[in-house]
C-alpha cells in the first residue's frame, strides 16, 4: 500500500497555497493525458496491484492548468510543424519483416546491451484554446533527457530547443504566460544522489520491461493502460509513448516492441519517411477509431535496420473549428534518441 500512497502523493501537482489555479481549457496534450487518466482506474483483484502513473497525472494536470494564453499584449506566434511526408517506395517493409530483422539482432545481443532507465526525447506538443476569441494554437518544442544509474543516482534536463530552426527563439510557457526564450535555454536541471530513484521515479521506471511480446503488452497495460489495459491500438501506442519516456530499450526489448506492433490491429505499412531529426524510417499508420473524438491519425516511425522506435506523430484528420484546427495539422510529435 505504501507504493500506491507514494505515487498518489507524487501525482499531485497543485500543492495548497500555490497558484493561481483558475479554470483553463484543456490543450491537445492535456486531452491525451486526461484520456489516459480517465481509463487508468482498475479494481483491485487477487494477485494484482493498483497502479497510478504519477507522471501521466502531472503532465495532464499541468498541461490543463498551465498551457494557455493569459495576460495582455500579443502572444508569440509559432507555426505548428508540418506533417511528415510519406514516400511509397521499394524500401518499405512490413512490420512482420521488420520484426524478424529486430529478432535476429536481439539474438546476437549481449548482456550489456540490455535496457537503460531514462530516455532522450525531442517533443513538439500543440497547445490550444477554444471559443470565438481563442488565440491561435501554439506548438511548444522541448528536449528532455533523464537518466538513472544502478546505484539509484540520476539526472533530469529539460531544454527549450527546436532543431527545425536552430538558433531561433523558442516558445516557452511560464506559469500560464507565453514568452520566447533563447534556443538551448535550460528550463530544468536536477541531479539526484545515490539511492534517490525510489523516491523520485515512478513504479513504471523501476519495472524492467519484458522481452516477450505478449508479456510486454500485458505489462504496458498494467503500468500505463486503462481499465482494459492496451486492448485497442490507440491505447497501446499511448502506453508505448509513456514507456519510452521511462526506458531506453535494448535489442531484445526492441524486438518485442516491433513484434507487438506487428500483432496489433489496424497498423498498416505506409512507406518510408524522413523524421524531424533527419533520420530515415519506416512508417506505420493507424487512423481507425481513437476512442475520443475520432479525429486523429497516429504514425509510428521505426528504424529500418534495427526496428528501434524513432518517433510517434499524431495529426488531426478533421477540422476542429472551436480550436482553430485544420485537418492535417500536427497535434504532437515525439522523436526518440538512444
Amino acid at each position: 500500500m505504501s507504493d500506491e500512497l507514494d505515487l498518489l502523493r507524487a501525482a499531485n501537482p497543485v500543492p495548497a497555497g500555490e497558484g493561481p489555479w483558475q479554470d483553463r481549457p484543456l490543450d491537445a496534450r492535456a486531452e491525451r493525458g486526461l484520456h489516459r487518466l480517465l481509463h487508468s482506474k482498475r479494481t483491485r483483484r487477487a494477485g494484482r496491484r493498483l497502479v497510478l502513473r504519477a507522471e501521466a497525472a502531472v503532465l495532464a494536470l499541468v498541461a490543463a492548468l498551465a498551457f494557455t494564453f493569459s495576460g495582455g499584449g500579443s502572444s508569440p506566434a509559432a507555426a505548428a510543424p508540418v506533417a511528415l511526408v510519406l514516400h511509397s517506395d521499394a524500401r518499405s517493409v512490413s512490420l512482420a519483416a521488420l520484426a524478424r530483422r529486430a529478432e535476429a539482432r536481439a539474438r546476437a545481443a549481449g548482456a550489456s546491451d540490455g535496457p537503460h532507465r531514462g530516455s532522450h526525447l525531442q517533443s513538439w506538443y500543440l497547445s490550444m484554446e477554444s471559443g470565438p476569441d481563442a488565440a491561435p494554437p501554439v506548438t511548444v518544442p522541448e528536449e528532455r533527457i533523464t537518466h538513472w544509474n544502478a546505484d539509484g543516482s540520476g539526472s533530469e534536463l529539460v531544454v527549450a530547443t527546436d532543431p527545425r530552426h536552430p538558433g531561433r527563439p523558442v516558445i516557452h510557457d511560464n506559469d500560464g504566460r507565453w514568452q520566447t526564450v533563447s534556443d538551448g535555454k535550460v528550463l530544468h536541471r536536477k541531479t539526484y544522489p545515490a539511492g534517490s530513484e525510489a523516491q523520485h521515479s515512478g513504479l513504471a521506471s523501476r519495472t524492467k520491461p519484458a522481452t516477450d511480446p505478449a508479456a510486454l503488452r500485458e505489462q504496458l497495460g498494467w503500468l500505463y493502460g486503462g481499465a482494459d489495459g492496451t486492448s485497442t491500438t490507440p491505447q497501446l501506442l499511448m502506453a508505448l509513448s509513456s514507456f519510452r519516456q521511462e526506458w531506453t530499450p535494448g535489442p531484445k526489448e526492441t524486438a518485442a516492441i516491433v513484434r507487438m506492433l506487428a500483432d496489433a490491429d489496424g497498423l498498416r505499412q505506409e512507406g518510408t519517411v524522413t523524421d524531424r531529426l533527419g533520420r530515415r524510417g519506416q512508417a506505420y499508420v493507424y487512423d481507425g477509431p481513437d476512442g475520443a473524438s475520432n479525429a486523429t491519425r497516429q504514425m509510428v516511425i521505426l528504424d529500418p535496420r534495427t526496428g528501434q522506435l524513432l518517433g510517434l506523430e499524431v495529426t488531426f484528420t478533421k477540422d476542429l473549428p472551436d480550436f482553430k484546427i485544420k485537418a492535417g495539422e500536427v497535434m504532437s510529435y515525439e522523436a526518440w534518441m538512444p
